[in-house]
């Protein structure tokens, strides 16, 4: 990527937002009103406090660590070539294959009841291979043009939800949106809040893409914060106007497109069809951009333990394996588990990087900067919010439990075997010295 190519601030900034409102807000919005009820907007903004944790690292390593391999290059530099560090890398390559599984199932969520169709089990899973399947073949015929693209299509979301936003303040009812405090509420709260972790985790593509960013010593932990309080703003504004127009039990009902059934009060059928059309466009840009982006660059790190030597959109793989199996296992991982138990396996891989990019950090203090006091609070921040996830599954999610450790053993063997048996190291590609210098 040439020098006047490279990404500015508010390119970069587009993406993060982007990437994390399509996540998201239209995909898991149903399942956190289910869990938190009124006290969804006091758990998104918990969920960004948690993010801003997370930020306060990536900020400052990001901006001296320039790598297109974001967490990873942090945990190597840090922690060094192990064991540890390249099951990290396996973990990272399936963060991204749980997350098209998590569009997936948003997808078929809101496109049935628009063409009106019961969302039975059947209809949903073969709606959920025509999606991947979709998306696998364009991938193949290629869409670089969605890259040049994503400014205007974070645009056309967020006016979809502007306009939600404006019109839901005309008729709220102020007392629906009143937080409870007793013990049922803050628990249900604070299960929220670790579960929506996950929809700001999009923050990330900033460091994954600080080779391609213009100045990233300073971009970087711009964009960074930027994004995060942006769309943290958005998903408080976009849940009050929800629980405030729609009472509890019809947004639980309505789980899978929760928001455009909250948009029918005061837009009518014209609200349904707008955020219906919105979810489905901004979902499908998300899907698009994690198998075409972020999974291949993954697959690629996971499986030779090095980057890519190019980043341009257009040779990111030059052959189609990283696709086929990261698309194959998103579809897998879509047939095999609800919403809930996609989103807190999302939640729980994604915390793990987490908390060995702030060991890192702490590691990393003296040579690039950071409070070891502010270090340890954060560590014992997502260390708690790992274990109540594990919590969580427990309780409510059995099955997702059990395959977040199998997911966990799974990385670690698969690791061992590489180094065993292909002498793999870990490393940044044979053009980027500066990665880890």
């Amino acid at each position: 990527m040439g020098k006047s190519e490279k990404l500015s601030l508010i390119e970069v900034i587009s993406m993060a937002v982007g990437t994390m409102i399509g996540a998201s807000i239209f995909s898991i919005f149903g399942l956190g009103a289910k869990i938190a009820g009124n006290d969804l907007p006091e758990a998104f903004i918990l969920s960004g406090l948690y993010a801003l944790v997370v930020a306060y690292s990536y900020s400052i390593l990001g901006r001296k660590i320039i790598s297109n391999a974001g967490p990873i290059a942090f945990i190597l530099k840090g922690l060094g070539d192990s064991l540890v560090t390249g099951a990290l890398s396996i973990l990272m390559w399936l963060t991204y294959v749980i997350s098209i599984s998590l569009f997936v199932k948003g997808f078929a969520g809101y496109l049935l009841p628009f063409i009106h169709v019961e969302a039975t089990t059947l209809n949903t899973g073969i709606v959920e291979v025509l999606v991947i399947l979709f998306f696998t073949a364009l991938n193949i015929v290629g869409s670089k043009a969605v890259g040049k693209a994503e400014f205007y299509i974070v645009l056309v979301k967020l006016s979809i939800l502007l306009v939600f936003i404006l019109g839901g303040f005309m008729t709220i009812n102020w007392d629906m949106t009143k937080p409870g405090f007793d013990l049922s509420h803050t628990s249900g709260l604070f299960n929220a809040s670790i579960i929506f972790f996950l929809s700001y985790m999009g923050f990330g593509l900033v460091t994954n893409a600080s080779e391609n960013i213009k100045n990233p010593a300073k971009n970087v932990p711009l964009a960074i914060f930027i994004s995060i309080f942006f769309v943290m703003v958005f998903y408080i504004l976009i849940s009050l106007v929800t629980i405030g127009n729609l009472s509890l039990p019809e947004i639980i009902k309505a789980q899978e497109n929760a928001l455009a059934i909250a948009a029918r009060p005061f837009l009518g059928n014209f609200g349904f069809i707008l955020i219906t059309v919105g979810a489905l466009f901004s979902i499908s840009s998300a899907l698009n951009a994690t198998i075409y982006g972020g999974a291949n660059i993954a697959y690629s790190l996971a499986k030779d333990g090095e980057l890519p030597e190019t980043f341009e959109r257009k040779t990111w793989f030059k052959s189609t394996e990283g696709l086929y199996i990261s698309a194959g296992l998103g579809l897998l991982f879509a047939l095999l588990f609800d919403l809930g138990a996609i989103a807190s396996m999302t939640s729980t891989v994604v915390t793990v990087i987490y908390v060995f990019v702030i060991i890192s950090h702490f590691k990393l203090r003296k040579q690039y900067g950071g409070n070891k006091t502010v270090l340890i609070i954060n560590l014992l921040i997502l260390t708690v919010i790992f274990i109540a996830l594990m919590r969580y599954q427990w309780n409510t999610q059995r099955i997702a439990f059990y395959s977040s450790m199998v997911t966990f053993a799974a990385a670690l063997t698969t690791e061992y075997f590489f180094r065993k048996y292909r002498k793999r190291k870990m490393s940044n590609g044979p053009n980027s010295p500066s990665a880890f210098g």
